[in-house]
């Protein structure tokens, strides 16, 4: 008996292993819908509310409501058991940056950063990226940045739990994927260029592209009758095939309006070069910067969360999770066909 029960184990413990490894392309196609529905307006709420409440003071780069948004960041990523980056750059998911490494950083500030390593080609990574700073406070009032960028920060948490949900059920990612929480990108995007100019975690020339968040929780004027759109900017800067792979998600599970309007270059905004993924981009990354719009709210103490359409937020978030599900499942990186363009 004994015997017996020894092999049944042997046999369950080798079916398990066989079903986590054996997976094919269209496996992981199939399975995604239940890690897109995973990600909640509840849950993000619920985030949002604390992320974005006075008590992390606004969150202004160096000062204290900033370290307690990266601690919350960090213990999240703890709880849900993602990992911290082996890296002499990074100290326990901190990426510290002293004071008076760029003159605009008046106090000590560090980057978070939470780690799921590829199960196939992990030397390739993929990083999903938001600014987790705001402006602090003035006048003893509260700037809460809960549009900017609380909405991209708690994205990002949401879709790193719908990532780990679906290693339990072993569809472990086959490329790395690096959420990277930047600061200080209110005084001139600094965290992100801390990471891509002086210590990039993982080697830029493996950074296959970058997804990069930067206020996705309201609706601009412009699209007041027609709530179902995101912008995107940068897309097609770089790569042809991030384009084409973001529409085709898009198109297949998601079924949002995208609007490239201010992804032209002529566009007077400038809005590509004026968030974080704009630091990866220089570097020929390919990379999507995902944006709502500006508003009446826009660096505004009443950028409260209550003004957050949290549909919409989970919407864009599901978007933004099934384009890099399929950017960490394709056997091909996106090919880079487009030359840099600088400011």
């Amino acid at each position: 008996m004994k015997q017996f029960i020894g092999f049944a184990l042997l046999a369950t413990l080798t079916l398990q292993c066989t079903s986590q490894q054996n997976f094919q392309k269209s496996d992981y196609d199939k399975a995604l819908p239940k890690y897109i529905n995973s990600i909640t307006s509840e849950e993000l709420k619920t985030h949002l509310y604390i992320f974005a409440s006075d008590e992390f003071e606004g969150r202004n780069t160096g000062e204290e409501g900033q370290k307690k948004a990266a601690n919350y960041i960090r213990d999240f990523y703890i709880k849900e058991k993602i990992a911290s980056p082996e890296s002499p750059f990074v100290d326990n998911y901190f990426q510290y940056i002293p004071a008076k490494t760029y003159s605009r950083i008046q106090k000590d500030t560090e980057n978070v950063l939470g780690f799921i390593k590829g199960s196939e080609k992990p030397e390739e990574v993929i990083v999903i990226s938001a600014h987790y700073d705001h402006v602090g406070m003035h006048d003893g009032v509260v700037f809460n940045g809960a549009d900017d960028d609380g909405s991209g920060s708690v994205a990002l948490l949401e879709m790193a739990q719908a990532f780990q949900l679906a290693i339990k059920d072993g569809y472990h990612p086959k490329k790395s994927i690096l959420f990277l929480h930047v600061t200080a990108e209110e005084i001139g995007l600094l965290g992100s260029k801390f990471y891509t100019d002086q210590q990039p975690v993982f080697p830029l020339e493996n950074t296959i592209a970058n997804l990069n968040i930067d206020m996705i929780g309201r609706v601009d004027e412009a699209h007041k009758n027609d709530e179902n759109y995101v912008y995107l900017i940068g897309t097609d800067r770089l790569s042809t095939d991030l384009h084409k792979l973001s529409e085709k998600v898009n198109n297949q599970y998601i079924k949002m309006n995208l609007d490239y309007t201010y992804n032209a270059e002529s566009d007077p905004n400038r809005f590509y070069y004026r968030s974080d993924h704009y630091n990866f981009a220089k570097h020929d990354i390919p990379c999507i910067f995902y944006f709502n719009g500006v508003h009446e709210d826009y660096h505004q103490p009443t950028d409260t969360p209550d003004k957050i359409n949290y549909d919409l937020l989970a919407k864009r978030t599901q978007l933004i999770f099934a384009t890099a599900w399929e950017l960490a499942n394709t056997e091909k990186r996106p090919v880079v066909d487009k030359p840099t363009k600088t400011k």
